[in-house]
């Protein structure tokens, strides 16, 4: 059963539910290059279908956990 479990993919919706971060905030750090599931499969309307494993969903749980909330200070400002 947990086999099935470790092979499971899951959405980029759903991973980021999963990894209790906003849909728009799992896709910005997939732009910014912080974070890459095992799978991508590109389609042909220039899109990329990216499927999430449970390792992923993980490594996304770390990263979160690194990072710190809430608006950062503009530069020049303290």
């Amino acid at each position: 059963m947990k086999a099935a479990k470790k092979n499971r993919t899951y959405s980029t919706r759903q991973a980021a539910a999963k990894m209790r971060v906003s849909f728009r905030t799992l896709n910005r750090w997939l732009a910014d290059g912080r974070i890459k599931p095992s799978t991508a499969i590109e389609m042909p309307n220039a899109r990329t279908l990216w499927l999430w494993r449970e390792a992923d969903i993980a490594k996304g749980r770390r990263l979160k956990a690194q990072l710190r909330p809430g608006p950062k200070p503009k530069a020049g400002r303290t």
